[in-house]
């Protein structure tokens, strides 16, 4: 079995957002020189989040056309934290889904063919897939957010250079995890896109924490999201991990380690004060530096084909539990 990419074998180790938010040089100058080129050009949005009257933005839908609501936690951009019932009435779980970065935070950039690929669309065409894939199976569905932005407000004073600080980063993490346990959710979701500096480098891996009181289920819902994503890809089986063995960078220089990924806990104060409640797990599916994998995860049937793997993995554990 692979190790996970944080720790591959002679290869620096590389930071990782979704822990402890820092900045990342390679990453700021990459989203510069996007700034650069695009930064008189519309954010694309989902046909499905848009409306066509010029200045509105029409309520979030799914493919039922069901409407979103927006669940009452402090702080929250437009579009963020959104409920969606399920398509049948019955006696439902809810499921919490993540799609990582937004807004001014782009994650991984990759190239297709001349093309830029942003981890943030990536995500976001995901996970409204699942979402719609999960509401038509009866489920109701909490997504933290449903268009290219933050999920928590970000004003002028949190960006530096077109970048979040990392403070805005931070409060970005811990609202999504506030919107789970607004949601009471049964399980928890973060999708993300991986990245190497050897485009070679590919495959597929989940991330859990093991220092929760429902560690097993996190073991288990990261397991069954794995196994489902690796069958339907067809990649490489990286592994699933406990989150404590990547790579943990502090938010300052001055700051401790916090160690673990930030939705999904531990409690530690001044870092996350009120952790997520729930059995959660954060996945990146492919690689985007890959180029062979960012054709999938860019493409339309790509993210069906991803998006249809999660839901039957989180169908799986849930049915389990």
């Amino acid at each position: 079995m692979a190790r996970p990419i944080a720790k591959p074998a002679h290869a620096p180790a590389r930071n990782r957002r979704r822990q402890r938010p820092s900045f990342s040089l390679l990453r700021t100058a990459l989203f510069a020189a996007l700034v650069a080129a695009c930064v008189f050009a519309a954010p694309e949005l989902l046909s499905a989040f848009r409306t066509h009257s010029p200045g509105l933005v029409a309520a979030p839908t799914l493919a039922s056309g069901t409407v979103a609501e927006q669940l009452s936690v402090g702080g929250l951009e437009a579009g963020a934290c959104m409920s969606f019932a399920p398509a049948a009435s019955r006696d439902t779980k809810t499921v919490f889904i993540d799609p990582g970065h937004g807004g001014l935070d782009p994650g991984v950039v990759g190239q297709v063919e001349g093309q830029t690929v942003l981890e943030k669309d990536a995500t976001l065409a995901v996970a409204t897939r699942l979402a719609a894939l999960l509401e038509s199976d009866g489920y109701r569905v909490v997504m933290s957010r449903t268009r290219d932005s933050s999920v928590t407000i970000v004003s002028a004073t949190d960006s530096v250079y077109g970048s979040l600080t990392a403070s805005a980063e931070h409060r970005d993490l811990v609202t999504r995890a506030a919107c789970a346990n607004a949601a009471n959710a049964a399980a928890l979701l973060s999708i993300h896109f991986d990245a190497f500096a050897d485009p070679s480098v590919g495959g597929t891996e989940t991330f859990y924490d093991a220092a929760r009181s429902f560690a097993g289920d996190n073991k288990l819902l990261a397991s069954d999201v794995q196994a489902s994503l690796v069958a339907a890809l067809g990649t490489s089986d990286r592994g699933v991990w406990s989150d404590d063995q990547l790579v943990a960078p502090t938010l300052t220089s001055t700051g401790s380690t916090y160690g673990h990924l930030i939705e999904l806990g531990p409690p530690e104060a001044g870092w996350v004060d009120d952790p997520s409640k729930m059995p959660g797990a954060l996945t990146e599916p492919l690689f985007l530096t890959n180029a062979t994998e960012a054709r999938v995860a860019s493409s339309p049937s790509g993210q069906e084909r991803i998006a249809v793997a999660l839901r039957d993995g989180l169908e799986k554990y849930l049915s389990a539990v």
